[in-house]
């Protein structure tokens, strides 16, 4: 059987523009420049990008982390808003990577959707050039997935790939927490990445005005406020302080991701009067009748980050990390594990 050629089918007839795919990557390039470091030999346009590790480092240790928006995008589309998400991409994997005292070093981004919308997929990748800026590590490559009918009308999917590099020598493994380490916490930004969910099945039973003020600021803005990026003051903390122990609060909350930093014999005892719970997760607790332990499992609870070090560098630690213009508690203390306590008691 033969087609004449008014009948023939193209990548576009089949969804597919490769000319809007093109145009987002003309357009994002500068953003992506202002992300450059000096390591970077090739970004964005190659197959691959070429970096090399730096010269400071006589023992480098490469360290990666993967991880997504998750269901907050929900909430992204449902408002509209695309140009902050893009930093939580970006937070989650580099405050990921940082916690093994890895400096983040590039970043590559995977954008798939259904039909490419130029203007909203141009917001999402601005805003993955602005946490690459916040983060100090260069944005030099992705992916743009352009697949009809495999999601509904203006959603997309985000996942993001950080590697960072350590000295050897340098590596937080949490191996010397020892009872008496104080246990300092940094404060969230909202409720990040996580738990999103959750957030939602309150929403949908709440039925609030989503643009309504909410503590001097519309509620909308506060749930898509984008995570916190701690990678700048804690590598420069680094520098002065041996933080023994990092711990980046995601999914499972303070009571399942402290423990990760902690070896065996130890648990840390947070005191929950030790820092204030924000607005925010007061009213998802009281609109979702959300219990205590599921709050501290689900959220952060205001703490973005958790470390942990000597009990005789804890002020100066606050001070710097204050200084930086960082939120900073004293959360709690490292003490012996007893046979069958939990790793992380709230208290």
């Amino acid at each position: 059987m033969s087609i004449s050629p008014k009948d023939s089918l193209s990548y576009r007839d089949a969804g597919v523009d490769i000319d809007a795919g093109d145009a987002l990557v003309e357009a994002i390039k500068p953003y992506a420049r202002r992300t450059m470091r000096p390591e970077v030999l090739t970004g964005i346009g190659g197959f691959g990008a070429l970096v090399e590790i730096s010269k400071k480092y006589r023992e480098p240790v490469l360290v990666a982390g993967t991880d997504g928006v998750g269901t907050k995008l929900k909430l992204a589309f449902q408002l509209k808003r695309h140009d902050t998400v893009g930093i939580d991409l970006v937070a989650m994997s580099v405050n990921d990577v940082l916690v093994q005292g890895a400096e983040p070093l590039f970043f590559l981004d995977y954008f798939a959707c259904g039909k490419l919308d130029l203007a909203s997929a141009t917001d999402v990748i601005k805003g993955v050039a602005r946490g690459c800026e916040l983060a100090g590590c260069a944005l030099i490559g992705g992916e743009t997935a352009e697949m009809p009918s495999m999601y509904p009308a203006g959603e997309y999917d985000l996942a993001g790939f950080a590697v960072g590099v350590v000295e050897k020598s340098a590596i937080i493994d949490g191996r010397d927490i020892a009872a008496g380490d104080a246990v300092l916490g940094l404060a969230s930004s909202g409720a990040h990445s996580n738990g999103y969910s959750l957030i939602r099945a309150i929403i949908e039973r709440a039925k609030p005005d989503l643009q309504a003020d909410f503590h001097g600021r519309p509620l909308a803005d506060v749930l898509l406020e984008p995570t916190r990026i701690y990678v700048k003051p804690l590598l420069a903390l680094m520098q002065s302080i041996k933080v023994k122990g990092l711990a980046h609060i995601t999914g499972g909350g303070l009571v399942e991701n402290i423990p990760r930093a902690l070896p065996e014999n130890v648990s840390a005892v947070l005191q929950k009067s030790a820092w204030p719970m924000p607005p925010l997760f007061s009213w998802l607790q009281q609109h979702g009748g959300v219990a205590e332990g599921e709050m501290h499992r689900v959220f952060n609870c205001g703490i973005g980050m958790t470390l942990i070090v000597a009990e005789q560098d804890a002020a100066a630690a606050q001070r710097m990390l204050a200084a930086a213009g960082e939120t900073i508690y004293r959360i709690g203390r490292i003490e012996a594990r007893a046979p069958g306590q939990a790793r992380t008691v709230v208290v």
